[in-house]
């Protein structure tokens, strides 16, 4: 189990993010239009998956803008951004941000969370996701991964895009 910060607050997420070389778990998402989002939408492209807790958070939509912002410079890679907002939610941030070069993905009805080690076990967000990123090669095998020491930190960008050198 991997831990990170809420405030003062150490909280522990469900389990460990998968491990560098292993081949990732499959993710079933729901998209911002109630579609479906899969890992097989993203057969044979590198993909970066962004993990956090909620869009409603500056840190989080920092995460969301920067990501969308590299995603343009990142050959045969898709970047998914996945928490447990309602895709209500998503959709109206990424609409009124202009956010359209990243998929966006909700893990509130999916096994996500569970899979990559990443809900929060305790702590008052209990049940959301940890922020976290995972770099997967066009196989779908780990590359990079990262549990942010605290919630409130954004994620190591650099290093996400060089693992896919």
């Amino acid at each position: 189990m991997a831990t990170t910060q809420l405030g003062d607050t150490t909280v522990s997420t469900v389990g460990e993010l998968p491990a560098v070389g292993s081949q990732a778990p499959g993710w079933d998402l729901v998209g911002l239009k109630f579609q479906q989002v899969t890992d097989a939408d993203a057969a044979g492209k590198r993909v970066v998956l962004n993990i956090f807790p909620s869009i409603d958070t500056g840190v989080c939509q920092a995460s969301v803008r920067k990501f969308n912002e590299l995603a343009a410079g990142l050959d045969n890679t898709a970047v998914v951004n996945v928490s447990v907002d309602l895709p209500l939610a998503q959709a109206r941030f990424c609409g009124a941000e202009g956010i359209d070069a990243v998929e966006v993905g909700s893990a509130f009805r999916s096994s996500f969370g569970q899979d990559y080690g990443v809900a929060m076990a305790d702590g008052g967000w209990q049940g959301m996701l940890a922020r976290a990123v995972v770099v997967l090669d066009a196989d779908h095998k780990v590359l990079y991964t990262q549990v942010t020491d605290a919630i409130g930190v954004e994620p190591d960008y650099d290093a996400a895009v060089a693992a896919l050198s």
